[in-house]
């Protein structure tokens, strides 16, 4: 297999070519919680949500009360103005999904709701990738139905199956893209090579990773920057390990650039009203300084 055509590292045959500039709407401010950042084609708040713990305890079958995980959905769209949801088939799984769809339909215009494939739940306690062609288009065709929707704004690839052809699980994407059931494509969770691999077999829209305040040093930071796509930035709290403080943990992550979106996730509206009001209260550092060391993390 070929090495991808790259220039300092970035790949040239798609979307991750170039630098990014102010007409890519990639950041900046608004009344939208965080500021605003382009995702998908669509302008959402900075401050998205990750629905991972709508479902029971570890993410698997149904949550302690569904009126409470519908009534967290709906405060965060309708009272708190988070546009940017952030889902899974195999939240639940499938349960999330149609949590959603029972919560928010018909949903607000502005609102984006990003799913993935390409992971299954054997057990409550275990995850896999499958990255079979078929199955993923399978795959799609039920989040399209449990959503309700004839296409998906956003969909990754959940995780990269290493004992499928790279090509193919790219390409089924592709293809779905091409018949209009998916509208823009991202990739979750993987490392810098991986994404430039998947770049080189289709346009990538949306990169996922980890960032925090533990786990600081992804080189797709630098490479989102450059390439103009919108990094959004997973398990921002490290499980919980940041929530004592949570205006520093995603005042840190907001602030390594305009291209980055946070979806921390809760079940909690109390804990939910908790992390909109810290992405509302900057840190008191010096304007225009990253937070690079935890000097910052204290008064």
């Amino acid at each position: 297999m070929a090495t991808p055509p790259s220039q300092n590292g970035i790949p040239t045959t798609t979307g991750l070519s170039r630098e990014a500039g102010p007409e890519d709407g990639l950041g900046g401010t608004s009344g939208l919680l965080g500021g605003e950042i382009e995702i998908a084609g669509t302008k959402v708040s900075r401050l998205g949500l990750s629905t991972m713990h709508l479902a029971g305890r570890g993410s698997w079958g149904e949550p302690a009360s569904r009126a409470a995980a519908l009534d967290l959905l709906r405060t965060a769209v309708h009272s708190h103005r988070i546009t940017h949801l952030d889902s899974s088939d195999a939240y639940g799984p499938h349960l999330v999904e149609e949590l959603i769809r029972e919560a928010l339909a018909p949903y607000p215009e502005d609102l984006l709701i990003s799913t993935k494939v390409g992971m299954v739940r054997p057990t409550p306690n275990s995850w896999a990738p499958v990255g079979n062609p078929a199955y993923l288009r399978a795959a799609v065709e039920g989040s399209l139905r449990r959503l309700g929707v004839e296409s998906l704004g956003l969909c990754y690839l959940h995780r990269i199956d290493p004992e499928v052809a790279f090509a193919d699980q790219i390409g089924v994407l592709d293809a779905l893209r091409d018949e209009g059931k998916i509208r823009h494509i991202g990739i979750a969770d993987a490392p810098p090579e991986d994404v430039r691999w998947a770049s080189h077999y289709a346009r990538i829209d949306v990169v996922q990773s980890p960032l925090n305040l533990e786990n600081r040093d992804d080189p797709l930071l630098d490479i989102c920057r450059v390439a103009g796509i919108p990094y959004v930035a997973g398990q921002p709290l490290c499980s919980g390990e940041l929530a004592e403080d949570l205006t520093a943990a995603l005042s840190w992550v907001l602030d390594q650039g305009d291209h980055v979106a946070v979806i921390p996730g809760t079940s909690s509206t109390t804990h939910l009203k908790e992390l909109v009001q810290a992405v509302a209260r900057p840190l008191n550092h010096p304007s225009g300084t990253r937070i690079t060391t935890p000097g910052w993390l204290t008064p």
